[in-house]
């Protein structure tokens, strides 16, 4: 067991030792279903705190050879899958949090060295006989344990977007990510599985679009994956039936999310509320309205407008195909409002391509922003 290479299961377990714990574990089905095939690569965007890395953890326990997690799954609903049992802790897995390599400026120049690094001196623990380290780095050393051991690996990086999001004006670093990022993933063999989480979609960059071979399942088009991230309208309904809280409050404060024509509820504010028994804000944090202060006052095309309009329970239609997946080229109000939809400020109405403020705790948002200096 290692830190990177098949670690155990300790961060999933805490999860489910919790005092609230919504069993998720049916995305296993999903992941199962596309192992080794053409839709093998997976990214999954969301705001944080909705449960991305929980889902990280989770499957990392589930497939790593590390660990032995029968008994974590055990009641689980992804236990009556027929192909639980072939998959349960029988992989290599490469598990990833990009933010724990970037957590001072000075890393930004470093820590893609530094990640190849760290899993190569893991993996020659096992396979050292297997394979000598070259300028090609990480991928052309699981090239080699794949050719000489036959052994496949799932990645799972949790935090994919982090450069993205810490190195926002600095594109060199950016391009230099993604084309580690397309070196180890495109065309290897040695992929069997691998499964990204992000605020973020992945960026776009003329050529260097080249992880097109990831199915994106984003805030703005969440497909089959819509339900695995956040609460759904029952289980938000159920905890508040078991817990003895008022689920028409609760719906008020924090439903509005539609991903799939499904309403979603912010996990991390529906814990608090109900740990608490206490209705306030609880996924916003005290940087809340100077992120939103700093959007809205671009104003591009009307945009303060378009929210004064929001924050009276109306929607604004949006164009999201220009957006770049960035946080710093945003040249449009369409471009600012997709943002504002991945960073959970907003959610969109697929069927309708419109947008609006989905409960009351981030309409707070939005007032306090407008007390910082903003006019609607």
């Amino acid at each position: 067991m290692g830190i990177y290479v098949n670690p155990g299961n300790i961060a999933f377990q805490e999860a489910v030792n919790s005092i609230i714990y919504v069993d998720k574990s049916q995305l296993i089905s999903y992941t199962n279903s596309v192992l080794n095939t053409l839709q093998k690569n997976v990214c999954v965007s969301r705001p944080r705190r909705f449960g991305k890395s929980m889902a990280a953890d989770m499957l990392t326990a589930y497939y790593s050879k590390g660990c032995n997690s029968r008994e974590l799954f055990a009641g689980k609903s992804v236990e009556k899958d027929a192909r639980f049992f072939e998959h349960l802790n029988q992989h290599n897995v490469i598990r990833l949090d990009v933010q724990q390599f970037l957590f001072h400026d000075s890393h930004l120049k470093i820590f893609i060295d530094k990640i190849q690094e760290e899993i190569i001196k893991e993996l020659k623990e096992e396979y050292g006989n297997c394979f000598q380290v070259d300028s090609y780095g990480l991928p052309n050393v699981l090239k080699q344990i794949f050719t000489h051991a036959k052994k496949g690996f799932i990645f799972i990086i949790d935090e994919w977007d982090c450069p993205f999001r810490i190195a926002k004006e600095n594109t060199s670093i950016q391009k230099n990510y993604l084309d580690f990022l397309r070196g180890l993933f495109k065309g290897q063999n040695y992929v069997e599985l691998a499964y990204m989480t992000g605020i973020l979609p992945i960026k776009k960059y003329g050529e260097h679009s080249a992880l097109n071979i990831f199915d994106e399942y984003s805030m703005i088009d969440p497909a089959e994956l819509a339900d695995f991230f956040g609460f759904t309208e029952e289980e938000a309904f159920h905890l508040c039936t078991q817990k003895n809280i008022d689920f028409t409050m609760l719906r008020n404060w924090y439903d509005g999310y539609l991903l799939n024509g499904q309403h979603i509820y912010n996990p991390k504010s529906v814990v608090d509320a109900i740990r608490r028994k206490k209705f306030k804000s609880y996924w916003t944090g005290t940087e809340t309205y100077e992120a939103l202060k700093f959007y809205i006052d671009m104003n591009f095309d009307g945009l303060k407008e378009a929210i004064a309009i929001m924050l009276g329970n109306g929607r604004c239609k949006i164009n999201t195909r220009k957006f770049q997946n960035d946080m710093t080229t945003l040249t449009s109000k369409d471009d600012v409002l997709t943002l504002l939809v991945h960073l959970g400020y907003l959610t969109f109405d697929e069927s309708t391509e419109e947008v609006f403020i989905p409960n009351h705790e981030i309409a707070n948002e939005f007032l306090n922003a407008a007390d910082c200096g903003n006019e609607f």
